[in-house]
């Protein structure tokens, strides 16, 4: 049987020192726990990409954004799906980060920082496509 296809939003979240926002996976999160991750997450039926990625984005770190431009895409591949995530911008951040229990911890840190940590096989892969710069 074919493994179904998942869309996921990610965002790539800029302090005013450049510093972008990762968050750790709960360890008990069923597709690489304790990994640091982009902000984000599934996009629900007959939702538009947009809102999913501000939806998220909200729930996930209590942050209100708008949606900038396109970043990159990864697919990732699971024993029970395939994920196709999509990356964007975020612009106009407001609010203070207040993660949800999805995650047990959060940062903003720069580029070689977060490639220096446990992180998901998608970041990782954007990161290299991104040829280390986000």
């Amino acid at each position: 049987m074919e493994k179904p296809y998942g869309l996921t939003m990610r965002s790539v979240i800029k302090n005013e020192e450049d510093k972008i926002l990762v968050l750790r996976r709960h360890p008990k999160s069923k597709t690489q726990p304790h990994k640091w991750e982009l902000p984000g997450g599934k996009i629900e039926k007959g939702e538009f990409f947009d809102e999913a990625l501000v939806r998220e984005v909200k729930e996930e770190t209590n942050l209100n954004v708008k949606v900038g431009d396109f970043c990159e895409a990864v697919q990732d591949d699971y024993p029970h799906k395939r994920t196709v995530q999509l990356i964007m911008y975020s612009k106009e951040i407001t609010g203070e980060v207040e993660i949800s229990d999805e995650h047990d911890d959060w940062k903003w840190a720069g580029i070689d920082e977060i490639k220096s940590l446990d992180i998901t096989s998608s970041l990782e892969k954007i990161i290299k496509k991104k040829n280390g710069k986000l």
